[in-house]
């Protein structure tokens, strides 16, 4: 007979604050994917578009979606194809790096540089001069501060000492970080044709030297850049993406940025899209229903194996199923769980893990669910103004929403989900406002 799993194992394995990384082994277990039931593959669509249309000229991608869809994960996987194909792949979380309350062009590109820098060693090491190690050094000299020089493991005066000595001296300074930008701003086409010339470049002769296909740049978490007006009046997002574009798009690698999915309900989508050549691919929510309003069998049941693989990771498909009173009362329990969570990925792992904290031990039960989604509720409710409960039922009746701020804050605040079909993209409100 087969044992019930150890709950705090499933616990941590549902943890909704940890991106599934599918380069990881003992993770790789628990990917489902889910494409099927988004209304399309489009990490095979991101991945195509290098390894199939253009495997030896850069490109640049933008991939958009409600914040805990599954970006992250799907970004991980990417980088593990592209890996088996033979592409060098750095992917990095931006928000490690940067303030997302306060960017500029410049700040993402030295970013990029720094990641390429502490990838690929040999590559920064060796450059010592040149344009980009001038204008750093000129940079560094500008910024008044009493914080010694940082000690670094590269070359000294190398590429990557310069900019480990820049990070350190204008972290947490946002006004050394002002000074940075004021002397990087009118000079980011110089410093953009040499990051190009000076470090990209070379970094993939190298690497096809080494038989390397090429470099993939993944970007993740520009899509969490806050909502603030610059003083001209134009939002951090609009600035950067629209107005800024095509210096992002310039870049002499693949590269692929997340973006705020406000942008796609903007105005300014076609500017977008003329930025930087392309269209933006959005990774929607799984379908739970259909736009009838009927539940949709094929999402449901992915969703199910989502929930039962972070049990049974070493199981079938098939073996899971008979596994679902090991860890729910009935096998109801787990299909309301998972249509509460809306397709939603974050959601679904935030309800079971917030359930397995109200029960602690297996089977959990519908009362326990019943009170997690009560408490979930109640919370999203309190937020909601006499206004937007308004347009919320005009969303549910309608299944769309206006191109305006107001429905654009619905569809921020995850009260709105996009869901997509053989039809299109549709809308509905999240299943705990029912």
């Amino acid at each position: 007979m087969f044992p019930s799993p150890d709950i705090a194992t499933v616990y941590r394995a549902c943890n909704p604050s940890q991106t599934l990384n599918v380069n990881h082994p003992d993770e790789r277990a628990y990917y489902i994917n889910l494409a099927a039931a988004r209304g399309g593959d489009i990490t095979g669509e991101l991945d195509a578009n290098i390894t199939l249309f253009s495997p030896n000229e850069p490109t640049c991608q933008l991939l958009a979606g409600h914040i805990g869809c599954g970006k992250s994960t799907e970004l991980r996987r990417l980088q593990a194809s592209l890996q088996d194909r033979g592409f060098y792949v750095i992917y990095f979380e931006s928000s490690q790096d940067l303030d997302m309350a306060d960017l500029d062009v410049g700040d993402i590109l030295l970013a990029i540089a720094r990641q390429v820098s502490e990838n690929l060693v040999e590559v920064s090491d060796a450059c010592t001069s040149g344009t980009l190690v001038a204008m750093l050094e000129k940079a560094d000299r500008l910024l008044t501060t009493e914080i010694p020089a940082v000690e670094t493991d590269g070359a000294s005066g190398s590429l990557r000492s310069q900019l480990r000595r820049l990070s350190q001296k204008t972290h947490g300074r946002p006004d050394l970080r002002g000074q940075l930008r004021q002397y990087l701003e009118p000079r980011i086409q110089t410093f953009l044709d040499a990051l190009n010339r000076e470090l990209l470049e070379p970094a993939i002769a190298v690497l096809r030297q080494q038989g390397k296909q090429g470099l993939v740049i993944a970007i993740d978490n520009l899509d969490r850049i806050e909502m603030t007006q610059k003083p001209w009046g134009r939002s951090q997002p609009e600035y950067l993406f629209v107005d800024r574009g095509d210096r992002l798009s310039k870049l002499s690698c693949h590269v692929v940025y997340t973006i705020p999915l406000s942008l796609l309900f903007s105005r300014e989508l076609s500017r977008l899209t003329l930025a930087f050549g392309i269209d933006p691919k959005v990774l929607p929510m799984v379908s739970v229903k259909r736009r009838d309003g009927r539940r949709f069998a094929p999402g449901l049941s992915l969703l199910r194996q989502m929930v039962l693989a972070r049990a049974f990771p070493q199981q079938s498909p098939q073996e899971r199923l008979t596994l679902v009173p090991k860890l729910f009362d009935r096998p109801q329990t787990l299909d309301l769980l998972c249509y509460a969570s809306g397709g939603h990925v974050r959601n679904l792992l935030r309800l079971l893990h917030h359930q397995i904290e109200k029960e602690r031990a297996f089977p959990l039960s519908r009362e326990s669910l019943d009170a997690a989604m009560r408490e979930r509720r109640d919370r999203l409710f309190l937020s909601i103004t006499p206004e937007e409960r308004t347009l919320l039922k005009r969303v549910a009746r309608e299944k769309r929403i206006d191109n305006n701020d107001a429905y654009r804050t619905l569809v921020r605040s995850m009260f709105v989900f996009e869901y997509r079909d053989d039809d299109g993209s549709w809308f509905d409100i999240n299943p705990l406002l029912q």
